[in-house]
């Protein structure tokens, strides 16, 4: 057992400071406590004698402040340094220094840049105008904003140049922010940027690097199917959006070996039907069906290419093909429209014009044109394939989304349901449409195909998700919806919303609405019920 006096020694308090240890902050007013020097103020004080006595191994009030940085007290020394300070620093002093400074910095400037050689570069920097026009120049009369005490911090001397004595008599000269970038910068600039051009060079290089995307996945021997779901869904450049269409369809499988014996296949297969089945459209049993196709065919859009003769032949043969081989079905009117975007975007890759409404078909050659119509009724095929019960016998799978659609809005806009309630709009009346044509005739046509980029890479996207974004369509006009008070003008409205000069971004916005709903609603079916 340790003795008593290991004890003592062992709980003795040490004076050494310990690497670590806590240093309190006391106030000025009270110094530490120290039980051993202080541990007799419980007790009666004893006399304190008048001869002097050694004093004790601790500290004094004076020698703990010295040690001690009190975050409370500046101290009477600090208060006469500041006082010190505030007599020395003379304003004027200090402005005739500042401008001493900037005079300099401004010669040195000078006397570099007539160093430097004249070049091409060189000429255009000095060109260059202001950014923009600036207040009109101080007379020298009056005085200097910055002599009068303004001494905010600027972000550079060359944006903001306070002239000295020598220069306020001559006049300050015009500012030129373009001096604050470099030579090689400016000149490459060629003078100030355009915001719409950052803007437009931005989204283009965005646009490239995804373009790059999708090609390096394009690219390899058996492409990725979710990383190209996960890609295509935010959109699909226009030079890859034929290909990445019939993968996403399941038209062209992944492999790329297999692709060219495959599309070989299925364009022989179509037409082997066409010739075995196209002969009998002025049969009894299938001349209504073929009168119905001829006549639904003139009214698609665009106008401009549907009435090219040859696109309407190649409809015409599509759709009839289909009916015959889905008789279960048979033709229905709003098929045909679900044809135009696979053929607009499958046909662009070879027409000369890029804007389809001036496309000329016959441009194209034969047999690409006899390839571009296999590949058309093939995804077509696919993705009808999916909806199938839109077109069968009184069209029950329309009916059920529209009654789906009616419980989701009223779940997630009750103001817009009940006032179409109120003036017994009924959403078979406008939604039918919306179901049936899914959305093309809502839409012009660059914002569908920006809509079946997402469609293809969602699963179930034309049956499923599509309810989903019509639900967001229908929201987006909620202002629209309940600032009308009439039946028919109501009725007019949802079948002819303003849509004419939609574009991506609007369709990005939608599809994002549309997602959001999906999330809080898909796997919740209880979520439709009140």
């Amino acid at each position: 057992m340790a003795s008593d006096g290991a004890r003592k020694q062992f709980w003795k308090r040490s004076n050494s400071k310990v690497p670590g240890s806590i240093q309190h902050v006391y106030g000025a007013q009270h110094p530490p406590f120290d039980p051993l020097l202080h541990g007799t103020l419980l007790k009666a004080a004893p006399k304190v004698p008048t001869t002097p006595v050694k004093a004790k191994r601790g500290s004094t009030f004076q020698e703990f402040e010295s040690n001690t940085s009190d975050a409370w007290d500046a101290g009477e020394d600090d208060d006469e340094l500041l006082a010190m300070a505030a007599e020395s620093l003379n304003s004027e002093v200090v402005m005739e220094t500042a401008h001493r400074v900037l005079r300099d910095h401004s010669q040195r400037r000078e006397q570099h840049q007539l160093q430097e050689p004249p070049g091409p570069g060189r000429e255009q920097h000095q060109l260059q105008e202001p950014l923009s026009p600036g207040p009109e120049p101080t007379p020298a009369t009056e005085p200097s904003p910055v002599a009068s005490g303004d001494l905010r911090l600027v972000k550079s001397v060359s944006e903001s140049h306070t002239p000295g004595p020598a220069e306020c008599a001559s006049g300050p000269a015009p500012l030129h922010r373009s001096q604050s970038l470099p030579h090689a910068a400016s000149a490459a600039l060629g003078g100030p940027p355009d915001p719409g051009t950052l803007s437009s060079s931005a989204l283009s290089e965005r646009e490239a690097f995804r373009l790059d995307k999708f090609k390096q996945l394009l690219a390899g021997p058996n492409t990725d199917l979710e990383e190209l779901r996960r890609l295509s869904w935010s959109g699909v450049p226009k030079p890859v959006r034929p290909i990445t269409w019939k993968l996403l369809s399941g038209y062209l499988p992944a492999n790329a070996e297999r692709r060219a014996a495959t599309l070989q296949r299925k364009r022989e297969e179509y037409f082997a039907f066409v010739e075995h089945y196209y002969d009998s459209r002025n049969d009894e049993g299938h001349q209504d069906t073929y009168r119905q196709i001829h006549i639904d065919i003139p009214r698609m859009s665009p106008e401009a290419l549907t009435l090219q003769p040859a696109v309407t032949e190649i409809f015409e043969r599509i759709l009839f093909i289909w009916a015959i081989r889905h008789p279960a079905s048979g033709y229905v009117q709003g098929i045909n429209d679900l044809v135009t975007p696979f053929f607009v975007v499958f046909v662009c890759e070879h027409a000369e014009e890029e804007d389809v409404d001036i496309a000329d078909v016959s441009r194209v050659p034969a047999d690409v044109l006899r390839n571009v119509e296999a590949d058309t009724y093939w995804c077509t095929s696919r993705l009808l394939d999916g909806i199938q019960d839109n077109y069968t016998f009184a069209q029950p799978g329309i009916q059920l989304k529209v009654r789906m659609l009616e419980e989701l809005v009223s779940r997630i806009d009750e103001q817009v349901h009940r006032h179409l309630e109120q003036h017994e709009v009924r959403y078979l009346q406008f939604a039918f449409r919306w179901m049936n044509n899914l959305l093309m005739r809502e839409v012009p046509l660059r914002c569908t195909m920006r809509l079946w980029d997402t469609y293809q890479s969602e699963p179930e996207g034309f049956s499923r998700f599509h309810l989903y974004v019509c639900a967001a369509f229908l929201v987006r006009w909620r202002k629209e919806i309940l600032e009308e008070r009439d039946f028919q003008e109501l009725l007019l409205l949802l079948q002819n919303l303003p849509t004419a000069h939609w574009g991506d971004e609007e369709i990005s916005l939608l599809l994002a609405e549309a997602y959001r709903l999906k999330f809080a609603f898909a796997d919740a079916p209880n979520h439709y019920k009140k």
